[in-house]
């Protein structure tokens, strides 16, 4: 009798590590096929971005009093910046209604390479050489091409007394 309990005993051992042992390959499984459902998605690209705009530190001052920075002290005044720690190609600062607008000059919609640095034509729109997207200067509005706005800088400074400008990230 002690040797039928004995066995049954170690059998019923057996069959709780065989039940475990598939409780925990279930368990690896499903981990694994939530890992790559949650891969994919945390990789595609987001509305501010695509997932190769180069991150680069922002901490500019200017002052607008200075000749070069007169269109700004006007609404709908612009001006390029490529001073140090200005991004990695500078960047376009508009004079809105209600303060400024810093837009990135990389082109957000494709990977930066030769002619994806964005330029001002006409006053009014913002153009990537490369394919012809287009966006309005003011508002950031997207206009051709880009279905994503430039990447716009929303840090910033103004201190009216001394008349200048700081934009930081």
């Amino acid at each position: 009798m002690a040797r039928t309990i004995d066995k049954f005993y170690f059998t019923l051992q057996r069959y709780k590590i065989f039940v475990m042992k598939k409780i925990i390959s279930l368990y690896a499984a499903l981990l694994l096929c939530l890992l790559f459902t949650l891969i994919p998605i945390s990789c595609r690209n987001t509305p501010e971005a695509i997932n190769c705009f180069p991150h680069s530190p922002i901490n500019v001052t200017i002052h607008l009093n200075l000749p070069a920075y007169q269109p700004l002290n006007i609404i709908g005044g612009w001006q390029y910046i490529d001073e140090q720690s200005s991004g990695t190609r500078g960047l376009i600062i508009v004079r809105t209604n209600t303060g400024f607008h810093i837009y990135d000059r990389n082109a957000p919609h494709i990977c930066p390479d030769n002619g994806t640095t964005l330029e001002v034509i006409n006053d009014t729109k913002i153009i990537c050489p490369k394919d012809g997207a287009e966006w309005m200067l003011l508002t950031g509005e997207m206009l051709k091409i880009a279905n994503v706005p430039p990447k716009m800088y929303r840090n910033y400074v103004y201190d009216p007394y001394n008349n200048t400008l700081t934009v930081y990230q």
